[in-house]
């Protein structure tokens, strides 16, 4: 049996863009995938803290050092500029090796630069 973990989480990013009319999906700077260990084209849960929506999608890298959190797709209609968001990844682990992982939080401030990582 496989149980679905946390192992990934991008905690208060701010979105800067969104762009409705594109295949779908969130661009997000490479420095800050790196840091959190989120690979490009990986699915990931997105949680609007302003208004409360919840959506999933998949990594687009963006730009290292940019900032860039943009919100691209039919998901555009889910988030604002200026929104903050938490941007989570989890694996499907045995219950044996989810008791030995423990996720990378990267918490970031309001222009998406790191502040912290846990």
């Amino acid at each position: 049996m496989f149980v679905k973990i946390l192992k990934s989480k991008l905690h208060r990013a701010t979105v800067t863009q969104t762009q409705l009319h594109y295949p779908g999906s969130i661009e997000i700077d490479q420095a800050l995938l790196d840091a959190a260990g989120i690979q490009p084209y990986e699915s990931v849960l997105v949680a609007d803290l302003n208004n409360g929506n919840r959506f999933e999608t998949y990594v687009v890298p963006g730009k290292a050092g940019s900032g860039r959190i943009v919100v691209l797709g039919a998901a555009a209609k889910l988030a604002d500029p200026g929104d903050i968001v938490i941007i989570m990844a989890f694996a499907y682990c045995t219950p044996e090796e989810a008791a030995d992982l423990k996720p990378k939080v990267v918490v970031v401030d309001g222009a998406n630069k790191i502040v912290r990582r846990d």
